[in-house]
């Protein structure tokens, strides 16, 4: 599957529940945590490792510039206006990026359930892990790769989806997107020169 830039990492967590129809729509939560790569090569007072180092901070809140595309895919999708509360954090680490989404959904289904959807969503595409329920996402273990890591469960007593994903935002979120991207509309075989093992530990 091949979607462009970091906005991956959000929207391959949130597209089988949205396509069907599952979630509240208006009411999406992300929280994200980027590695300080995440936020450019341009070295600024924030970005810098002395600021970084044993910090945790929000940034770009609100309005932060991946949202409109966001809500424009998962509305596309739908087929509806769909509302995203978005909130990024930079991490002091140099890659990786995890994310934890949060949604409502009626009635509530079972993580066997969940799984199962997305395992079905995801049939076939070489880049998408999907955990089995239990299982969480890492940074760790997709750094250097190609790979994003899904996992989806549900908190019953809220009636709340909670969705996990990881990336490495340098991988999956910049250049190995950029060559899927490439190898996709060449019509090449979508893993080429991408399938390559996570650099774990």
């Amino acid at each position: 599957m091949s979607i462009t830039n970091p906005a991956a990492l959000w929207l391959l967590a949130l597209l089988p529940l949205v396509r069907a129809g599952w979630i509240d729509l208006r009411g999406i939560v992300v929280d994200a945590k980027s590695g300080v790569s995440g936020a450019g090569r341009a070295p600024t007072l924030t970005t810098h490792y002395g600021e970084c180092n044993e910090n945790l901070r929000p940034y770009s809140v609100p309005g932060h510039r991946h949202v409109p595309e966001m809500e424009q895919e998962l509305g596309r999708l739908a087929g509806c206006t769909v509302r995203v509360a978005f909130t990024p954090h930079l991490v002091p680490m140099s890659r990786g990026m995890l994310s934890v989404v949060y949604a409502r959904v009626s009635p509530v289904p079972s993580a066997d359930d969940l799984y199962q959807l997305y395992q079905e969503w995801y049939r076939g595409e070489p880049f998408v892990e999907v955990l089995r329920p239990g299982e969480l996402p890492a940074t760790a273990h997709v750094r250097g790769s190609n790979r994003c890591q899904v996992s989806v469960t549900v908190d019953r007593r809220t009636g709340t989806v909670v969705i996990f994903s990881a990336i490495d935002n340098l991988g999956k979120g910049a250049a190995g997107q950029a060559v899927q991207n490439l190898n996709v509309m060449m019509g090449w075989a979508e893993d080429a020169g991408l399938q390559v093992p996570a650099l774990f530990p």
